[in-house]
C-alpha cells in the first residue's frame, strides 16, 4: 500500500513537472540546457519537443545499459517510464493546454518564467525524497562518472556547458530562435536554493504521511 502511494505521489509529480517544464518554454525566455537543447532540435526539425526530449533521454538510458550491461537494474529502467511520461506530459501542456495562451509583455513572461521554476523546483525536490527514480541525463552522469572516476557534479555541470555551446551553434548555423537566454541564468540562480527549501519543508510532511524513512532520505539520488 505505502509503495503504491508512493507510486502515485511520484507519478502526480511528474506530471507537474511536465506543467513547468512547459510553462518554462511558454514565456520563451530562455530555459535550462538540456530544456534548450531540445527546443532548439525541435525548432529545427519540426518533432515536438516533449517528444524530442524523450528520445534524447531514452538515448541517456540507452548509454547506461551499454556501460552497466549485465548490472542494468530495474531503477535505471524506470527513466525510460520518467521520460516518456514527462515528453508525452510536455506536449500535452505547451501545446493542447497552453498553445493559445498569448504572453504579451516581458514581465507576464518572467512571472510565468519564475512560477514555473518554483513548481520545477518543488517537484524536484519531492521526487528525490520519494527515490524512486531519477531523471535520465543525472543517471547516464552518475554512471558514466563511476566508469571513469570523475565526479557527478563536474560530468552534469559539463553536460550543460555542452548543451549550451550546441544550441549556439545551431542558431549561428540555421537561424533558429535562441533558446539560452536569461530565463537560464534565472533558472540557475534560483533552482537549487529553492529545491533546498522545498526539500526541507517536504521531508516532515513526507514522513508523516508514512511515504519516507530516513533510510529512503539519506539514499536519494542526485538532485535532477
Amino acid at each position: 500500500m505505502i509503495k503504491m502511494r508512493r507510486a502515485a505521489v511520484c507519478i502526480l509529480m511528474l506530471i507537474m513537472v511536465s506543467f513547468g517544464v512547459a510553462l518554462t518554454l511558454k514565456a520563451a525566455i530562455g530555459v535550462g540546457a538540456w530544456d534548450a537543447l531540445s527546443q532548439t532540435l525541435s525548432n529545427l526539425t519540426g518533432i515536438k519537443v516533449g517528444t524530442v526530449g524523450m528520445l534524447m533521454n531514452f538515448t541517456c538510458v540507452a548509454v547506461e545499459l551499454l556501460i552497466l550491461r549485465r548490472n542494468f537494474r530495474l531503477s535505471h529502467g524506470m527513466q525510460l517510464v520518467i521520460s516518456a511520461v514527462i515528453g508525452f506530459g510536455v506536449n500535452f501542456f505547451y501545446y493542447d493546454v497552453l498553445g493559445k495562451v498569448e504572453l504579451n509583455s516581458y514581465v507576464s513572461r518572467v512571472i510565468v518564467l519564475v512560477i514555473a521554476y518554483c513548481i520545477n523546483s518543488f517537484t524536484g525536490a519531492c521526487l528525490i525524497l520519494l527515490n524512486m527514480g531519477t531523471f535520465a541525463i543525472e543517471g547516464a552522469c552518475k554512471v558514466i562518472g563511476d566508469k571513469i572516476g570523475k565526479p557527478f557534479h563536474i560530468l552534469r555541470q559539463g553536460v550543460d556547458v555542452i548543451c549550451i555551446i550546441l544550441c549556439v551553434i545551431m542558431t549561428l548555423i540555421f537561424g533558429t530562435t535562441l533558446t539560452v537566454r536569461e530565463g537560464t541564468i534565472i533558472g540557475t540562480v534560483i533552482y537549487g536554493p529553492m529545491m533546498g527549501i522545498f526539500t526541507r519543508l517536504m521531508k516532515p510532511v513526507f514522513r508523516s504521511f508514512g511515504l519516507i524513512d530516513d533510510e529512503t532520505a539519506q539514499s536519494a539520488p542526485p538532485a535532477v
